[in-house]
């Protein structure tokens, strides 16, 4: 089966890492490259960066750039992804998206849209940080009395959110394990005179920095030890990958919302 992709936000540094991806799958081709109005990528060639010729140009036209595609993955912006998803439901392209920072009024917009196609939405694509999820799951149930929990993430310097959406996820798993309500519990920020810790909170420390690609650690700190799972991306290829096995599985789904749990088979 070719599986024909298109790739919003070509010209960045995630785009780029996808086309690779794309271009280098034997089931897998790229159907289109999406980029924002007023890039200068707009025209050029989406292989260029490679020294291929792929015969696909980087457009801002959505339906240009969807038009031949069987899927769209999308790491960009929310408002971005949200107009991008009106015009795959529109032509029957499925969907995977990476993008963070969805607001709960944008996450139902996109639980809508998933009436008509099948979208994979997940802040992280890794395999391996999906695995971490599941362990975080099973470390929270075991460790619910006397471990105070803190999540530490860090990013390059151009991330524009924070936390990042995989340490809110890992959060949510936490807190869903130990039945609390993650806005309830979660504190993002301490300053000055805070007082003692109340140990039903979860906390969150944000490092932004460099060319830090992603780094997340959940510490547990009971009493004479402390327990940290930790997940450290080297490079942006691992959630290109997981990207495309989030596209396989979408090849035998008509619609629905899904998570990378669904595609690897852990849900």
């Amino acid at each position: 089966m070719n599986h024909r992709i298109t790739i919003a936000g070509s010209s960045g540094r995630m785009g780029r890492t996808l086309i690779e991806a794309v271009l280098n799958a034997d089931d897998c081709s790229l159907a289109g490259a999406l980029d924002q109005p007023g890039s200068p990528a707009i025209g050029q060639e989406a292989g260029a960066f490679l020294g291929q010729s792929c015969g696909v140009a980087i457009t801002a036209d959505l339906r240009v750039g969807l038009q031949d595609a069987g899927y769209l993955i999308d790491f960009t912006r929310p408002e971005g992804t949200l107009a991008h998803l009106q015009v795959c439901r529109e032509l029957g392209v499925k969907a995977v998206i990476g993008t963070t920072g969805f607001s709960d009024a944008q996450k139902a917009q996109i639980a809508e849209i998933s009436r008509d196609i099948a979208i994979v939405m997940a802040p992280n694509m890794s395999v391996g940080v999906n695995v971490v999820l599941k362990l975080l799951d099973a470390a929270a149930r075991a460790l619910s009395e006397g471990y105070d929990i803190e999540i530490i993430e860090a990013h390059h310097r151009h991330k524009v959110d924070a936390p990042s959406g995989t340490a809110l996820q890992m959060g949510e798993v936490v807190a869903r394990a130990l039945g609390r309500d993650l806005k309830q519990c979660a504190v993002y920020g301490r300053e000055g005179v805070t007082g003692e810790r109340d140990p039903s909170t979860i906390g969150f420390a944000t490092v932004r920095g460099g060319d830090i690609i992603g780094d997340h650690t959940v510490l547990f700190a009971g009493t004479g030890e402390r327990i940290e799972i930790t997940h450290k991306s080297s490079g942006r290829a691992t959630y290109a990958q997981g990207s495309l096995r989030a596209v396989r599985f979408l090849a035998g789904q008509a619609s629905g919302l899904f998570d990378m749990s669904d595609v690897l088979g852990m849900a």
